[in-house]
């Protein structure tokens, strides 16, 4: 309520005027308050308005005195218009809207305005947009609503968080007058302070209650204190738009917060604002979007989203994926600030929203950095490109480059835990690790156990199997169970590949690491080639007989052979009927080939004697006395070659064939032994 009195002046249209200025002495003015009929504000007095404010679809039917007294933007539209009597101005884009407005109007008249968190960041950018400074009148609009941001808000948790929210619906205002930056800063410095004794969680309350100071939630009494956990401010900062959270998180950084808090607090605000963060499938996005709950209804990021629908995402998309983006550039750099199975659900939710390339990059790098710690489910992620393999295969594989790059260039640590029992509440928070195993021997085995699962899919191409199962070094695997399991499930989804394809595909194993298990499984296997079953019962009889022979060195000189022989009847008889007829049929003929070659053996030497004697028998005759004996040795020699000649046709019908070779045998004798050895 305020008291005006008026001087004389010229009157217009029914009011007194001096200068263009109402005039403070004769007359007296009182003024009830505001009044609203419908979308127009009226002032509940006497003298009827001369100005028409339209802000936004409101109305304000004022008079020009009170608003150009304190309000430079007015009075210059006013005064320093080309029309004089303007009776009429509209105020479209003043921060705050309506509300602001009306509080500032309110100021002007004299009406108290009471300040709170939920109106002072609108008030504050109001004030800047009407300029209300103090070249007009000393304790302005501005200089109130400053002096209760630095005095008051800043000083509480809660208000603090307050404005900062309210600050959403202000941009770019907020960010010019450094609203946002003082509450930010304000935010991290509470949130670094030593928690211990402080009332926490005042954004909980009801907004109606009073808003202690940060010098006040330290007076609480020992009997009323409870301990306070490290994550007490998550929830506050997580009501948080994106970039201004993302202001907090880099103010908190600075001040030096451990990093498993900050990427604890970066999981809990995905979680809130992600609801397809645990989900599965391609159409986790659409699904969400008939959720009634979903925080994103009307929420107020919708108001920072820009862009087209070109590339035919939704507006909730959209949003979802700028939160993806910003997450993933405010990762703390330490290895192990957030699980790797965080990271893996990120990653299928940025390729599913198609998030900048350079940005998923960055984030296969920090789960690379972490790839001992993934487990199979969060490996798999799908193939979002139609017509390829129902997971994301290249997608493994450039993880695992990524592992195997980090492993190289940083020597392998003991691990260690990145968050202690106290944050437990968040899942997949703490990772166990299997004592005394690197990192390169438990990515095989989920290498191993990824390979299994993907070998189903009949469109996965046996390059891709063989490149991914053969990345890893050999060192990396002790046994070869695992592998020899998804090989095993790979020809039994892939029954068309030929023998030379089955083949290859078993050559990324190696059977000398299989198991016991593995082996008698692998002997009765007829999807596997003949010669690796023969390779797999070999190394068996290998390792049986290095067992043995290790037993027998430490027991003493007398060895014990007697388990050996149950073993391996016990693999033979293991074989499948087929592979024993096979096995039966190639003994057969290389004891044939055996028999014949010993055969040719003794026809060789005994035509190797012949050939002697008829040599001996030529130098006899060479002599001249001789001479009359030539004839007959001659004869007699003759007569042996044809006698052989005979013998050999004599064998039957089935050594015809061999004729050839036995009159050939003075030339390629050696060829024939060779090939048969």
């Amino acid at each position: 309520m305020s008291l005006w009195e008026y001087e004389e002046g010229e009157r217009v249209g029914g009011k007194e005027y001096s200068n263009g200025l109402l005039n403070l002495t004769k007359h007296g003015l009182r003024i009830d308050g505001f009044q609203r009929r419908d979308q127009s504000w009226y002032v509940a007095t006497d003298i009827p308005s001369d100005l028409l404010v339209q802000v936004g679809d409101v109305t304000f039917h004022l008079h020009k005195y009170p608003l150009i007294s304190r309000s430079g933007r007015i009075n210059r539209l006013i005064y320093e218009g080309r029309d004089a009597e303007l009776g009429r101005i509209d105020l479209e884009d003043l921060p705050g809207g309506a509300n602001a407005f009306e509080l500032a109007a309110k100021f002007c008249y004299g009406i108290a305005v009471d300040l709170t968190a939920g109106n002072i960041s609108g008030l504050r950018c109001a004030a800047e947009y009407l300029e209300m400074t103090e070249d007009l009148e000393e304790g302005n609009l501005i200089f109130k609503t400053e002096a209760f941001l630095s005095y008051v808000v800043l000083s509480s948790w809660r208000d603090s968080i307050i404005v900062l929210k309210s600050c959403e619906q202000l941009s770019p205002w907020a960010e010019n007058l450094q609203i946002v930056r003082r509450c930010s800063e304000s935010i991290a410095w509470k949130a670094c302070a030593n928690p211990k004794g402080i009332k926490w969680a005042y954004t909980g309350k009801s907004s109606k209650s009073s808003s202690p100071r940060w010098s006040e939630m330290k007076e609480t009494s020992p009997s009323r204190s409870q301990l306070v956990p490290p994550d007490w401010w998550f929830e506050d900062v997580s009501i948080l738009r994106i970039d201004h959270f993302v202001r907090v998180i880099t103010a908190i950084k600075v001040k030096g917060m451990r990093f498993e808090l900050i990427g604890a607090s970066i999981m809990h605000y995905a979680s809130k604002w992600l609801p397809n963060l645990g989900k599965e499938g391609a159409t986790a996005v659409a699904a969400e979007e008939d959720n009634r709950d979903s925080p994103w209804k009307g929420g107020p990021l919708h108001m920072i989203v820009a862009g087209s629908t070109e590339d035919g995402m939704t507006g909730q998309a959209r949003e979802q994926r700028m939160i993806v983006e910003s997450l993933i550039s405010i990762f703390p750099q330490q290895k192990d600030s957030v699980p790797c199975s965080f990271l893996l659900r990120l990653l299928r939710m940025a390729n599913l929203l198609k998030v900048a390339p350079a940005l998923v990059t960055e984030l296969e790098k920090r789960v690379g950095m972490q790839f001992e710690q993934a487990s199979l489910s969060d490996l798999l992620i799908p193939c979002y490109n139609k017509g390829e393999t129902v997971y994301d295969v290249d997608l493994v594989q450039r993880l695992l480059e990524h592992f195997l790059v980090q492993e190289h260039t940083e020597p392998s640590s003991p691990n260690s835990q990145s968050f202690s029992e106290k944050h437990v509440g968040y899942e997949g928070a703490l990772m166990a690790h299997p004592a005394g195993s690197s990192a390169k021997m438990r990515v095989a085995r989920l290498v191993d156990s990824y390979l299994t699962e993907v070998s189903r899919d009949k469109n996965l191409s046996l390059t891709k199997f063989q490149v991914l199962a053969e990345a890893l070094p050999e060192s990396a695997r002790s046994c070869d169970d695992g592998l020899y399991r998804a090989i095993d499930s790979y020809l039994k989804a892939h029954p068309m590949l030929t023998e030379h394809e089955r083949k290859r595909l078993c050559r990324v194993m190696d059977c000398q690491k299989l198991s016991i298990d593995a082996c008698m499984h692998a002997a009765q296997n007829e999807r596997l080639p003949l010669r690796v079953v023969v390779q797999v019962l070999f190394s068996e009889q290998i390792k049986i007989s290095n067992a043995l022979a290790a037993n027998s060195m430490k027991e003493g000189p007398e060895p014990q052979y007697t388990p050996m022989v149950p073993t391996r009847k016990t693999l033979l008889e293991g074989t499948p009927q087929s592979f024993q007829e096979g096995w039966a049929t190639a003994k057969k003929d290389i004891n044939t080939l055996k028999f014949e070659l010993q055969t040719m053996k003794a026809k060789y030497m005994e035509l190797q004697t012949d050939m002697e004697n008829l040599q001996r028998q030529f130098e006899k005759m060479a002599k001249p006395k001789q001479s009359g004996s030539s004839s007959s040795a001659w004869t007699s020699g003759w007569k042996k070659l044809s006698k052989l000649a005979k013998s050999s046709a004599a064998d039957g019908p089935d050594n015809a064939s061999q004729a050839p070779v036995q009159v050939d045998q003075t030339r390629k004798p050696r060829r024939w032994r060779n090939s048969i050895s």
